[in-house]
Formats: C-alpha cells, sequence, structure tokens
C-alpha cells in the first residue's frame, strides 16, 4: 500500500483506506452503441504504477475497443458500471485501440447509490494510432460512500489527437491519475476536467503530460470548487524528453473556495529537457471574484443567485468543451442542485 509519504500520494487520504475490509466483486459494464467495436480483453504489458494497478490487472476483466483504421463511429460509445454491493471492490479495465485514421467518441460512467460503502479501481489503456481521433470521457456520479482509485495511460502516435476529460462530482475520495504520452510526431492531447466536491468529499487529480516526440502538443483545462469541509488537489507535470522539439504544451488549473472550511491544492510543474519548445502553466486558488458579486448585487440580484450564476458560468467554460451531448443539460443539473444544497 502506498502512504501520503510517497510524493505522488502527499495530500491524498490513503492513510484511511482498509482494503481489508472489502471483498472483489465484478461488475459487468452496460454498453450502449456500436457494440461490435467491444470485445472482452486482456492486459497486455500494462505499465504498473502502484498496487491498485496490479490489483486491476489480477482480478478485473477488460472490456477492450477496437476501431478498425479508417472507420468513423458517429455516435458515442457510453459504457456504465453500476456499483451496487456492499463492501465490493471492483476493477473495471478498459482498453481502447484505435487505429489508423478512425474516429470516436466514449463515455465511461460510474454510479453508486450514496448507502454503498466500495471501492471502484478503473483502469484505462488508450492507444491512438496514426492521425486517428479519439475523444474519452469519464464521469464519477458514484455515491457519498464510495472510493475511486482511477489509473488513465494514454499513448498518440504521429499526428493523433486525444481529447480526454474527466468530470468528478461524486464519491467520498475520488482519485484520477492520468499519464498522457505523445509518442509520435505531431501528436496532440487536450485534458479538460470539471470537479466539485462538498460536504467531506475530495478529489483528487495527477497529471503527467509527456512529449516524446518533436512537434507535439498539448493543452490542460482544470476547473474545480471546493465547499463545506470538502478538498481538492490537482498537481500537474509537463515533461518534456530531449528529442521533442517545437512542442508547445500548457496546463491551467483554476479553483473556487466556496466556504471557509474547504481546502483546494494547486502544484503545476514543467520538466524540460530541450530547447524550442513553449510551455506555460497557471493556476489560482481563491473565492468568488468580489467585483463580479458586487456588479450582481448592483444590479438587484441576491447574493446566493450571484453567487451561483457566477459558479455555473465557471464551469460552463469546461462543460462546452465535452462530448456530452444529452447528458451536458444533466450534469449542469447535478452542479446547480449541489450549490443549492449548500448552507448559505
Amino acid at each position: 500500500m502506498p502512504t501520503a509519504g510517497d510524493e505522488i500520494w502527499r495530500y491524498s487520504r490513503i492513510a484511511e483506506l482498509d482494503l481489508a475490509r472489502f471483498h472483489p466483486v465484478s461488475v459487468s459494464p452496460d454498453i450502449v452503441g456500436d457494440s461490435g467495436a467491444a470485445t472482452s480483453g486482456v492486459w497486455v504489458d500494462p505499465e504498473m504504477t502502484d498496487c491498485f494497478d496490479e490489483l486491476n490487472v489480477e482480478l478485473g476483466s477488460p472490456v477492450r475497443l477496437v476501431i478498425p483504421a479508417g472507420r468513423h463511429i458517429a455516435q458515442p460509445i457510453v459504457i456504465q458500471h453500476e456499483v451496487t454491493e456492499e463492501l465490493g471492490a471492483s476493477f473495471p479495465g478498459l482498453i481502447i485501440d484505435a487505429g489508423a485514421d478512425s474516429e470516436v467518441t466514449i463515455v465511461e460512467r460510474f454510479v453508486s447509490s450514496d448507502n454503498v460503502t466500495a471501492i471502484v479501481v478503473p483502469k484505462l489503456e488508450l492507444l491512438a494510432g496514426q492521425a486517428a481521433r479519439v475523444k474519452y470521457i469519464a464521469i464519477n456520479e458514484l455515491g457519498r460512500s464510495t472510493w475511486l482509485i482511477a489509473n488513465q495511460r494514454i499513448t498518440g502516435e504521429r499526428d493523433s489527437t486525444v481529447n480526454l476529460s474527466n468530470v468528478s462530482l461524486g464519491g467520498d475520495y475520488a482519485r484520477v491519475r492520468t499519464h498522457a504520452r505523445c509518442v509520435g510526431k505531431g501528436a496532440s492531447t487536450k485534458q479538460t476536467a470539471l470537479y466539485f466536491a462538498d460536504g467531506t468529499q475530495m478529489h483528487d487529480f495527477r497529471i503527467t503530460q509527456e512529449h516524446i516526440a518533436p512537434f507535439t502538443n498539448a493543452d490542460l483545462l482544470f476547473k474545480g470548487a471546493v465547499a463545506g469541509r470538502a478538498a481538492s488537489v490537482y498537481t500537474g507535470l509537463i515533461k518534456i524528453g530531449k528529442d521533442a522539439r517545437g512542442t508547445a504544451a500548457f496546463q491551467t488549473n483554476r479553483n473556487l473556495t466556496l466556504s471557509a472550511g474547504a481546502w483546494a491544492e494547486s502544484v503545476p510543474n514543467l520538466d524540460i529537457e530541450t530547447n524550442d519548445v513553449r510551455c506555460s502553466h497557471a493556476s489560482t486558488v481563491g473565492p468568488v471574484d468580489a467585483d463580479q458579486l458586487f456588479y450582481l448585487e448592483s444590479r438587484g440580484v441576491p447574493p446566493e443567485i450571484a453567487e451561483r450564476l457566477i459558479v455555473l458560468g465557471f464551469f460552463d467554460e469546461v462543460l462546452s468543451q465535452l462530448p456530452l451531448g444529452e447528458l451536458a443539460a444533466r450534469l449542469r443539473a447535478t452542479v446547480a442542485d449541489k450549490l443549492d444544497a449548500r448552507p448559505m
């Protein structure tokens, strides 16, 4: 088991987890969309980053999505994992193999009720072939007694484009660790995330954008809010190798603290081993802008409604970029419900 003394688990709540309480369970996902692309799969030489990766490889039965070269799938493929067993530990896996010049959108949802105590350990391996275009979004709608510890590994070949998104609204402690690698010349990744923690929730993101080949691109925008006694962590690393000249990589993390007892940590980092690159990182942590509140209140908008409008507008920049379709309205409503449920 890792500890909070490990840098990658710093600020986490891993010390609270007693894995011995849980028993392995199998959760069969519901798949809506092009079922011909889905098969059972096996992990092939997976990267092992921690004991949770090892448990997933040992105990999980991954789904494999194979998108043939040149195939364009117009409708999103939706994969839903519903957690129902008390003290169950589930290990869902997803392998996405997108062939050259293919195009696909995948939505993966994790759902449980508030009265189910469980842990979910998802693992994603995404390979985008030459000039492939892949959009993937993970949506955490777990109940408040469920933990999520996810690992995501992305590999982009020459001229590929991967849009990787995470929406984290549920769970007790929810952690997502992502390693996005641009290994082919001209590969591009875009990462977006929306997270909102209230009560005693905690959302924890550990992101690495690694550039191995020249003339690759990465852009990251993460926006979150914390209320009550909730917490969030973002640590992001742009890593540019010695052969990755001409790379452009950016990361932006914005956080709103909506209560005096809420806490957010934002730690962006750069590791650059070559010249001829363009990189930047930016992070902010703070309350709702006082000038914006004053502007709305001076025009007769009550304070609680003014703050609600500002927070929803803050999140709309991310929501508008996500491949959500009809799910977008429901997620907006969930964010609004969280805001309305806060004690003023």
